[in-house]
């Protein structure tokens, strides 16, 4: 494990849009700084997601100084859309949890996102990581929050355990479908000089200056068999993974962390198993 590196980081300022790759982020309580902050809710308050909306895959947003994002698609102007001025929250059901949101002061945004998808949707931003949700008490350490993420601070993978499974894909029915990329899986961190699933058996790890604690396995949904570049569906890896990776009735890939404190990381970082 002497060899263990950070050799991607990623976030999503706006969850369900593509990822956008990074040098370096800042480790927040609640995850990496400026991941997941912005979201789309229907009409009815729920979040929009790629589970029904997979062409959310061909969004883009690009962090701005302060928060803000500038948004991107296929057939769209690029829209700036700055961190909401206003103070009156709506509620935000975020699969179990209701979370309060700030909507997008210009009606502009929620067009442009609605226009995009073709379904009547609104931009809303978490304003306040630090109390607005915390994560689910049956994983969580007290005071532990989250933002627009599916339930924890970030999400880690390793490439052996990628590489691991493209070769249980290969030898199956829907070989044609592999060998999958990285960002089906949608981490924050992606880490390489690892044996493959060696990361099931960790408690803590250090990247670089920040340590985590590792929550729970991530449980895998219909968005990893999204082509992230295309936004069409295949088999895999949910097949594979149903043959080889269930876990308490969860397809499984990935493990869920929680940061135990503040720190920048940064790609090359060293990776440390503590626990």
């Amino acid at each position: 494990m002497g060899n263990a590196r950070l050799r991607s980081i990623h976030v999503h300022p706006v969850k369900a849009f593509r990822s956008l790759s990074l040098r370096e982020v800042v480790m927040e309580p609640w995850g990496p700084a400026g991941d997941r902050r912005w979201m789309l809710i229907d009409d009815g308050g729920k979040v929009v997601t790629q589970r029904k909306q997979p062409r959310l895959a061909l969004a883009a947003a690009e962090l701005l100084p302060g928060g803000g994002v500038r948004l991107s698609a296929p057939g769209m102007e690029p829209l700036t859309v700055p961190v909401p001025r206003g103070a009156v929250t709506v509620p935000a059901q975020l699969f179990r949890d209701k979370v309060e949101s700030l909507p997008a002061d210009d009606a502009a945004a929620h067009d442009w996102c609605s226009a995009f998808l073709g379904a009547e949707v609104r931009l809303v931003h978490l304003d306040d990581p630090a109390t607005r949700r915390p994560v689910d008490p049956r994983y969580a350490l007290p005071g532990e929050t989250v933002t627009f993420a599916d339930g924890f601070p970030l999400l880690l993978t390793t490439t052996a355990s990628l590489d691991a499974l493209n070769s249980l894909i290969a030898g199956g029915p829907h070989a044609a479908d592999g060998p999958l990329p990285m960002n089906r899986f949608r981490p924050n961190l992606v880490v390489s000089g690892t044996e493959p699933w060696a990361e099931d058996g960790w408690s803590r790890v250090a990247v670089g200056e920040v340590v985590l604690r590792v929550a729970k396995a991530c449980g895998r949904c219909v968005v990893t068999t999204t082509d992230q570049a295309t936004a069409g569906r295949g088999a895999e890896p949910l097949h594979t993974l149903g043959r080889h990776r269930r876990v308490d009735g969860k397809l499984v890939f990935g493990q869920n962390l929680v940061p135990a404190g503040r720190g920048t990381v940064r790609v090359g970082d060293p990776v440390r198993i503590l626990d």
